[in-house]
């Protein structure tokens, strides 16, 4: 056989030509390659590798661009071999043929299963990339092998346990060989594997019902405790790490009230819970429903009996609104520009996945009651349908078509690189340029152009889309706002379109349109908000605190110096009106930003601010243009404060809007402080000086602690300083006209920068500082020598501040003694500590934290046991104890401190886990910080904050998500018990 002909044998075609990034690491990587196929005797892969091929340029570049595969190949490279015998289509279909089949093995153990199943699924999945970076395979056919093989693996475990328990006599099969026929055992996938379209990292979403009455059911008293328990162990077969890894991670919290029921449902108890109380995400969520293992024919029974519930022939005003209401959890954004392409979230950002998903059930939902042919389970199908009803044009479904199935491939991509279930496309130049080459072109700037008018074109006929759906209401109705007695036709459309007060809206708008604010007072300005207006209700009604919302608009809108730009600019951007209700509604905070300040609006003027991440050299370059010409020291301070508020409701509209993520705006929050301290610090310098000089040699550094050392600061977090200083040996005095001693000195600068920071004035408040983390805390001097620091550190500090120090970092000051501080503190966390001590140290402040602090529900995510200070505890301890992975940098951040948690300290189940739990409480901290100035109730959340908290966890329920927040902190507890206290012996 040629070796032009090898590939053709493999794919049935020659593979895609890739470019590596490397193509040193992809040659080097081919020879490693050969050296393992020569180990175990495998002739044809080692000549194919050490060859100058086509096919052999192709695994080089696919290697080098896909850590996953390379590191796949090294340890398995029989799984090349074989398909010098067999082509890759026909080993697919093989492999997944025996997943099947090995649950019916007739001697097989449950451990001997798990490692089959891991195993098998690894080859797969590695085959599945393989074909896909060949051109073999495009996203359709891809989604569905995937699909297949979750599938497989499924039913071969639930297959096993139902054998398992035939065996034990636990249940009685009617047919041994079929172990899932008449079992009443109903296994639902849903979500994407419901409907075939699996992506390359994902969760499997499941439901498991069962029948009591079914013929392989010996007790029906006993079924909900032996089906739940079978259920508790299919879990733990599919997702629990071992040393071959995991097979799929498995989600159970679709099911009817996950936080309150066993994790297999009777299917009676199912069925009423859905007809009496089912809601309207759980109706979208069912049209992707499949049975996929166990008792097929009950499944597809159980779904027939709710298709009442799923496909309502007419539906209520009540029920379409609601139906909408769950299309607004993802935004349609315009008018804001280009999008950035770095760290753009391919599924949930605009312009991605989850909008057309959206879009598709949703119409399903309010048509397929009428129409059956608007009942199935696949996106782009349904996409077909819609148009051939007429219900979107040819061109929106040729679109949506063609973007879906790019976004899916770029979605691949991202998830092939290292097998990580994430979204996120890199935010670095190279981790763009592996993307871009792994799809197929020649530069990042190529993909990321493609790319950027992709989900501009999504993002229109999104949004189109949505203009044209179905009007809710009979129309808008009267609005008359004139004289002084309310109109009652008016109080009637008021109060139809979500206010719960008519009459004092009513009083609300007389007073815009009385001309009694100067944003009212010119006539055009009257006449631009009249027209607004019937907009205007209807958007703020839709945020299901209407009053509320409408009550901070105005507000925002008394303090408005003139109104007929921004009346114009809502009129004209609708998009935006959406973005202000939503603010109003859903996030006092920002609203009491734009309320004081309503100038730092203007800043959603910038064509430039959804597609421009706000990192350091970003924030540093507008900083300085604002600072431009600033002389006075008071003038300076101001235009920090004013900047600092601009950039923190900017930065918050980003996340409110899911331009960025939780982390790329810890990020940025701590990265504005960094700037504008660093700032304030350089200008209370310079005016210190005028009157007492400079220290010889002196030298500030300030180190930034907890959640701003960490980079993981939230809109309200106060910020937490240690003030360090240096100077020339023998130094004694400034040299300025009042003259102090250094310790003097530095102690009086640094209560003028507290002062400069933290002091109330017109403008507001820089940030509330906090420095008790300073060595003695309260009782030390608030400026410390940098030996004393040392000193403190090495002989005196308690274990909870070295612990403290392990999310320390330089964040201000002359840059040699930053660089100084951070080695010293380096120093001290790199010395050998007494393990025992130190975890024992932690086990009790953690103990004393639960007796002191307790925390008042499941929505106090530091203080819950299992929440926060677990994981950051556990994070610090494995830093001070030497269990992090070696890497370029030091972690100060949790997360990343979690994500290199050893696996001499943490198994990599346990550490996915602990890293997951971290994004969870990151994402919803962020975004209740950012909303809230108090504690969220949990009686009283904000519908358009509950909205906001759901798109971040891609969750369709308040309930699901306080269930997942049970789950999730009963998971860190138990790891910080077996990591933390029970190893301080």
């Amino acid at each position: 056989m040629s070796k032009a002909e090898t590939g053709e044998r493999w794919f049935g075609m020659p593979a895609a030509v890739l470019a590596p990034l490397e193509p040193e690491n992809a040659a080097e990587t081919l020879q490693d390659i050969a050296e393992a196929a020569r180990e175990k005797s495998l002739s044809h892969l080692a000549a194919l590798v050490e060859s100058d091929a086509p096919l052999a340029r192709f695994l080089g570049a696919a290697f080098d661009l896909s850590p996953f595969l390379r590191d796949s190949a090294r340890r398995r490279p029989q799984m090349l071999e074989a398909l010098f015998d067999t082509p890759l289509v026909d080993r697919l279909t093989s492999i997944i043929d025996a997943i099947r089949a090995c649950g019916c093995g007739a001697e097989q153990t449950e451990s001997e299963l798990m490692r089959e199943l891991r195993e098998r699924k690894g080859e797969v999945h590695f085959l599945i990339a393989l074909a896909d970076l060949a051109g073999e395979s495009d996203a359709q056919t891809t989604v569905r092998r995937l699909s297949a093989l979750a599938d497989a693996c499924v039913s071969a475990a639930i297959d096993f346990l139902l054998r398992d328990a035939h065996r034990a006599g636990k249940l009685a099969l009617p047919e041994p060989e079929i172990p899932g026929q008449r079992s009443g055992w109903i296994v639902l996938g849903m979500g994407k594997l419901g409907a075939n379209e699996l992506n390359f990292s994902s969760d499997i979403d499941l439901i498991v019902f069962f029948d009591p009455e079914a013929a392989a059911v010996s007790d029906p008293l006993e079924a909900t405790e032996l089906f739940a328990r079978l259920t508790r162990r299919l879990v733990r077969i599919l997702q629990d790490r071992t040393e071959h890894g995991y097979v799929f991670r498995t989600d159970l919290r679709l099911r009817p009230d996950p936080g309150s029921t066993p994790l297999a449902i009777p299917v009676l108890a199912a069925l009423n819970y859905y007809e009496s109380r089912g809601q309207n995400w759980e109706r979208a969520a069912m049209i992707k429903a499949r049975p996929v293992a166990g008792d097929i024919e009950a499944g597809r029974a159980f779904l027939k009996e709710l298709t009442p519930y799923v496909w309502r022939k007419y539906m209520d005003f009540a029920a379409i609104a609601d139906v909408h209401s769950i299309k607004r959890q993802i935004h349609a954004h315009k008018g804001h520009g280009e999008v950035a392409v770095k760290g753009h979230n391919v599924k949930l950002g605009r312009g991605g996945i989850r909008e057309i998903e959206f879009f598709v059930q949703t119409q399903q939902l309010i048509a397929g009651g009428r129409f059956p042919e608007l009942r199935g389970r696949e996106t782009t199908a349904m996409l077909a349908e819609l148009a051939e009803r007429g219900w979107i044009t040819p061109e929106a479904r040729n679109a949506l078509t063609k973007q879906y199935w790019f976004l899916r491939d770029v979605e691949h991509a991202i998830q092939m690189v290292a097998d990580e279930q994430t979204h996120n496309l890199p935010e670095d130049d190279e981790g763009l340029e592996r993307i871009a080459h792994m799809l197929g072109y020649d530069a990042a700037e190529t993909f990321s152009s493609t790319f950027r008018s992709s989900l501009l074109l999504v993002e229109k006929h999104y949004a189109a889309l949505f203009e044209t759906a179905p009007q809710l209401s009979r129309g808008v109705g009267n609005l008359v706002f004139t004289g002084d007695v309310d109109d009652p036709g008016t109080l009637e459309t008021l109060s139809e379109l979500g206010f719960s007060r008519p009459s004092d809206i009513c009083r609300v708008i007389r007073t815009w349109h009385f001309g009694r604010y100067r944003a009212t007072q010119s006539a055009e300005a009257r006449e631009r908000l009249t027209e607004l207006t019937p907009a205007l209700l209807e958007t703020f009604g839709r945020t299901r605190r209407a009053d509320e919302a409408l009550i901070r608009f105005d507000e925002f809108l008394s303090g408005l110096p003139a109104g007929i730009q921004l009346f114009s600019l809502l009129q004209s951007n609708p998009a935006l009106l959406e973005l202000l209700a939503t603010i109003m509604g859903a996030a006092p905070r920002l609203s009491a930003i734009i309320t004081r300040r309503p100038h730092v609006f203007d800043g959603l003027l910038d064509p430039g601010l959804m597609s421009e991440l706000p990192n350091k050299a970003y924030l540093a370059a507008r900083l300085d243009a604002f600072l431009e010409g600033a002389q006075l020291h008071e003038e300076k301070l101001d235009r920090l404060r004013i900047f600092a508020a601009e950039q923190k409701f900017l930065i918050g509209v980003r996340l409110l809007t899911g331009a960025i993520d939780a982390v790329r705006a810890g990020k940025a929050f701590s990265d504005l402080a960094d700037l504008t301290i660093g700032s304030a610090l350089d200008a209370v310098k310079d005016e210190f000086a005028v009157r007492h000089g400079h220290v010889a040699g002196g030298q500030v550094a300030i180190l930034g602690m907890g959640k701003l050392g960490s980079r993981e600061l939230t809109a309200g977090s106060d910020v937490d300083l240690i003030l360090l200083y240096d100077h020339a040996e023998g130094a004694e005095e400034s040299d300025g006209e009042k003259p102090l001693a250094p310790s003097h000195y530095y102690a009086r600068l640094t209560q003028r920068l507290i002062a400069a920071v933290s002091a109330p004035t017109a403008e507001g408040v820089l940030y509330e500082l906090d420095l008790r983390l300073r060595p003695s805390g309260n009782k030390g001097p608030v400026a410390t020598n940098i030996e004393a620091f040392r000193k403190y550190q090495r002989e005196e500090a308690w274990t909870w501040e070295h612990m403290a120090l392990t999310r320390a970092r330089a964040v201000a000051g002359d840059e040699t003694l930053c660089k100084t501080v951070e080695l010293d503190v380096a120093a001290v966390l790199e010395s050998v500590h007494d393990e025992a001590k130190i975890l024992r140290d932690a086990a009790d402040m953690r103990k004393t934290i639960a007796e002191e602090k307790p925390p008042r529900d499941i929505w106090d995510l530091k203080l819950i046991p299992g929440g926060q200070i677990d994981l950051e505890f556990i994070a610090q301890c494995a830093r001070l104890t030497g269990h992090i992975q070696p890497d370029e940098w030091p972690p100060t951040s949790t997360g990343d401190a979690l994500a290199r948690l050893a696996p001499d300290f943490c198994d990599a189940q346990s550490r996915e886990e602990l890293v997951a739990a971290y994004a969870l409480y990151l994402s919803l901290t962020q975004i209740i910080r950012l909303c809230l100035t108090g504690p969220l109730e949990p009686d009283d959340v904000p519908p358009g904050l509950a909205d906001l908290l759901l798109r971040s966890t891609d969750l369709p329920g308040l309930a699901i998500l306080e269930a997942h927040l049970k789950d999730t902190a009963g998971t860190v507890a138990a790891h910080f018990e077996r990591l933390v206290a029970k190893r301080r012996s």
